[in-house]
């Protein structure tokens, strides 16, 4: 029972989570509802809700059904359920820990950092000042001003990717005729375009105000590469973009707290702060993850139909745009659906891949120190399912569900295409191979094509299962360890 204890006590990342991200998901839910919107159903408004909050965009209505103040409600949704933001929290969590338990603590499991070697290698430093020791308790204490150092670089962060983004994409809405002609023909206001797709982007949502996400400005060569740089620092690249910043406030500055967070990532316990090489390693399968998708897509799209009306340079960078949104983004120049199976096949594997999957394999002894209590935690994990078995149990249920509708419309309905919508839900990416009327094997006059996902097709059984999916897979990093004692002979 004590064991069993420590998985729904309050101090559990995944209970906190938990209870977050279903705080915010029916609070969005609330406020769509009370908005009052376009005759849409109460399932797919906590959907979406739950969608924008766990940055997966996956839809089940039509983005353009929501109203402009609905549309603020899904920034705000996915603003606060962002990686950055929620890290954030954490850390605010663990300073306030911090502040009530101490920085120091001298059981016999408390190791030191010595920092005098910091000092030694900074010759402006305080030499009178002696050695000075910092105890850390199993990697969870550090100075609680480091702590607040770190969290103002994180607020730092935050500010200037989502105001600088929403800055950019602004500006050249305003100096691009062909870009404003969209928004006005569509009656989607300039600050709420740039604010919601610079959000959406650097939270790695996918999410855009319009119902063909971004295949109407497949042509908008510029403001693809503008949004290519905020979808990799809030996500992939995050680590090394953090830690090049928290590198210029320390020259800036001068202060010795980010020195210490530089030098000793492991000490301060956020997963985000990494070393040198780890941040290396990780840029390097990064661009190697990119060029390998983007030379595949332009060697079997160059002359498909979903690129005929795009010139050589359009096609390149849309090709760019959409391997870099293949692994956690989720905005698309082209609908999936044309694309070839072997293309699917591999976006289906790089969706999977978490976001710090790096060719460098890291040592989980090397920057941990496993008391008694974690042991006895990582045994339990052990016996827990794979990420794996958890996807496939849940491809089961989605075929059992609409197995009605694999057998009178297969082509749409196939295991394929609900394997791709679990994983992009689990992985919180927002692909989806969507919907077409032109695929039924009887043809329905009262049929219509939509824009939102596969899953919109779904019964509302399918619908729940996939939320339980997304909120799952936003929880994925804390069952990484799972299904370990599961041996294959």
């Amino acid at each position: 029972m004590k064991r069993s204890r420590q998985f729904i006590c309050p101090n559990n990342p995944l209970f906190v989570q938990v209870i977050y991200f279903t705080a915010i998901s029916f609070a969005g839910y609330a406020v769509l509802k009370i908005l009052k919107p376009h005759a849409l159903r109460d399932l797919d408004l906590l959907f979406t809700s739950v969608s924008a909050s766990t940055v997966s965009s996956m839809g089940t209505v039509e983005m353009e059904d929501f109203s402009s103040t609905q549309l603020w409600v899904l920034t705000i949704l996915m603003l606060i359920g962002s990686e950055v933001f929620t890290s954030m929290l954490g850390l605010h969590f663990m300073k306030a820990k911090f502040d009530t338990k101490g920085s120091v603590n001298k059981t016999d499991h408390s190791f030191y950092v010595d920092v005098e070697s910091i000092n030694s290698e900074n010759p402006g430093s305080n030499s009178n000042q002696g050695t000075k020791v910092i105890c850390l308790e199993d990697k969870d204490h550090v100075e609680p001003k480091t702590i607040e150092t770190l969290g103002y670089a994180l607020m730092v962060y935050l500010l200037v990717t989502n105001l600088g983004s929403s800055l950019a994409i602004y500006i050249y809405l305003r100096l691009v005729p062909d870009a404003q002609e969209v928004l006005k023909r569509k009656g989607i206001g300039y600050v709420i375009f740039s604010i919601f797709t610079a959000i959406s982007s650097v939270g790695n949502c996918g999410f855009t105000p319009v119902n063909e996400n971004m295949i109407i400005f497949q042509k908008n060569t510029i403001l693809l590469l503008l949004i290519i740089p905020q979808i990799l620092s809030g996500n992939t690249l995050f680590a090394p973009c953090l830690r090049f910043m928290m590198w210029s406030l320390k020259k800036i500055t001068g202060k010795e707290e980010y020195h210490f967070i530089l030098q000793h990532p492991e000490a301060v316990g956020y997963k985000h702060i990494m070393n040198s090489k780890e941040c290396a390693y990780l840029m390097a399968t990064v661009i190697s993850f990119i060029i390998t998708q983007t030379i595949l897509f332009c060697s079997l799209e160059w002359n498909s139909e979903a690129l005929q009306e795009m010139n050589s340079y359009q096609k390149i960078v849309g090709a760019l745009f959409q391997s870099v949104n293949a692994r956690h983004a989720g905005e698309s120049i082209v609908d999936l659906s044309s694309l070839s199976s072997s293309v699917l096949v591999l976006y289906t594997t790089m969706m999977y891949l978490p976001g710090y999957t790096s060719l460098l394999p890291k040592d989980d002894e090397q920057h941990s120190n496993v008391g008694m209590k974690d042991k006895r935690r990582s045994v339990c994990e052990n016996w827990i399912l794979s990420q794996l078995s958890y996807l496939a149990i849940v491809v089961v249920l989605i075929c059992i569900t609409e197995r009605e509708a694999m057998t009178t419309d297969p082509l749409n309905f196939n295991v394929f295409s609900i394997t791709f919508e679990v994983i992009s839900a689990y992985a919180n990416v927002g692909f989806s191979l969507g919907y077409s009327c032109q695929r039924l094997l009887n043809h329905n006059v009262n049929c219509k094509d939509a824009s939102y996902g596969f899953v919109g097709r779904w019964s509302d059984k399918g619908k729940v299962i996939l939320i339980i999916v997304m909120v799952f897979g936003r929880l994925k990093a804390l069952n990484m360890k799972g299904g370990r004692a599961w041996k294959l002979r």
